[in-house]
């Protein structure tokens, strides 16, 4: 969440941060202001009279030692208690108010980054050259069908549109590719995690998903619990949680982690042809990178993971782009992104197959994760995350920009080791 210091200090700074998402909350702003206010002079009035109570309390115990009658001091204490009760019940909604509006204001984006919407997202850089084909171009959804690799028909029969199956080689292409995703990451010194798919509503709201986008996950009730769970829609959501109300040394620090899980994720409307296969889904796989840092480490770790990404689909040998995206298309908790996207030769668009974001100290302070610095006071911690990579987007990629004219697919040869063949056919 956003600091109160930082609000209090500096009203306007946070509305023009916030005017770059193309949101407006100047009223918010102001209504959190009025309210601090009010609170930081109610607790002023309600400690005053807890000091007058503890001072005379103090006193009763001699009065009465002395013969004298407390009777009028009691009824006394008796009224300054239900005031300051009272008080406190104020203090509470007050600061219950103050927190939801301060949970309405998304992460502050970086300085560095655009105003607006996707429209002003930058393209950095390329790598390698757009494939092109000496013979009549299949879609990814046909290669798939015609070598067996996905089941789209018995997905929808078995889950409804948005799901499929993967078989035979395809499903042996998913696995090849989730492992070298996480041989990789094992390989540069990341803990390798699997968390639960079932999640606590405080993890949610860590993540800085909740209470906002309370309605876009999956949520599971259980009959004989009162304590409902949702499904994760990234491992985002759970690694970021680890060290919730931790203190960790700076001496721990980066600490990397990396998760494989199924993603679940609830998709609204129809499906363009732009998201036919597997481009848009309610379940697909993907390895994720997290990272929790200290604050001057936070620049270093977020250029770790966009370069940690990018090999990755650098190495699989696929034409893609790094977007850095404008303040408007970044995610409500996060400060900066960076897309990798892959091109789709049949559709000829890019398709993001990896986010790699910063959420500086936003997410931490909704965990209560800090760190001891050097000179032992506590700060937040940084945390950051990457797609490293979801599979949903790659295998689209792999299969239309490695395709033969005889309709084979051929293997990138970082994968052959765990497909045990070149060529699918």
């Amino acid at each position: 969440m956003v600091d109160i210091k930082l609000v209090r200090s500096n009203p306007d700074f946070v509305k023009e941060a916030v005017k770059k998402r193309e949101m407006n909350l100047d009223a918010v702003i102001d209504e959190i202001l009025e309210i601090d206010a009010k609170r930081r002079a109610l607790s002023g009035e309600n400690d005053g009279l807890k000091a007058k109570q503890n001072a005379v309390s103090k006193q009763i115990p001699q009065i009465k030692k002395e013969g004298g009658d407390v009777s009028a001091i009691m009824a006394e204490m008796k009224e300054l208690s239900n005031k300051i009760k009272e008080g406190d019940a104020a203090i509470g909604e007050l600061e219950d108010k103050q927190k939801e509006l301060i949970l309405s204001i998304p992460n502050l984006p970086d300085a560095d980054l655009k105003a607006g919407g996707k429209e002003n997202n930058e393209c950095v850089h390329q790598f390698g050259e757009k494939p092109t084909f000496d013979f009549p171009l299949k879609n990814h959804v046909e290669l798939c069908e015609s070598l067996g690799l996905i089941d789209y028909e018995r997905g929808a029969k078995l889950a409804g549109n948005g799901s499929w199956v993967y078989r035979g080689w395809g499903a042996r292409l998913e696995w090849a590719l989730l492992n070298f995703f996480i041989n990789e990451h094992i390989a540069d010194g990341y803990e390798f995690i699997l968390p639960p798919h079932m999640l606590g509503y405080e993890c949610g709201y860590v993540a800085g998903q909740f209470p906002k986008f309370k309605e876009e996950v999956y949520w599971i009730q259980n009959p004989t619990s009162s304590d409902p769970k949702f499904m994760l829609p990234t491992a985002e959501t759970a690694l970021v949680n680890l060290h919730r109300d931790e203190i960790l040394t700076k001496d721990e620090l980066p600490r990397k982690y990396i998760a494989y899980t199924p993603c679940y994720r609830r998709e609204a409307g129809s499906y363009r042809s732009e998201e036919r296969g597997m481009i848009r889904g309610h379940q697909f796989n993907k390895v994720e990178m997290v990272q929790y840092t200290t604050a001057d480490g936070s620049d270093a770790a977020f250029e770790e993971l966009v370069g940690k990404a990018e090999r990755l689909v650098q190495k699989l040998g696929l034409h893609y782009q790094l977007s850095k995206l404008a303040a408007g298309d970044c995610s409500f908790s996060m400060a900066r992104t960076s897309d990798i996207e892959v091109w789709i030769p049949s559709m000829e668009i890019y398709k993001e197959v990896s986010s790699a974001s910063n959420a500086r100290d936003y997410q931490a302070r909704r965990g209560n994760v800090k760190y001891r610095d050097e000179n032992g006071k506590l700060q937040f911690a940084h945390t950051l995350n990457a797609s490293g990579l979801a599979t949903s987007r790659v295998i689209p990629a792999i299969v239309e920009q490695y395709q033969n004219a005889d309709g084979s697919v051929t293997v990138p040869e970082v994968l052959r080791p765990y497909m045990g063949i070149d060529v699918i056919k």
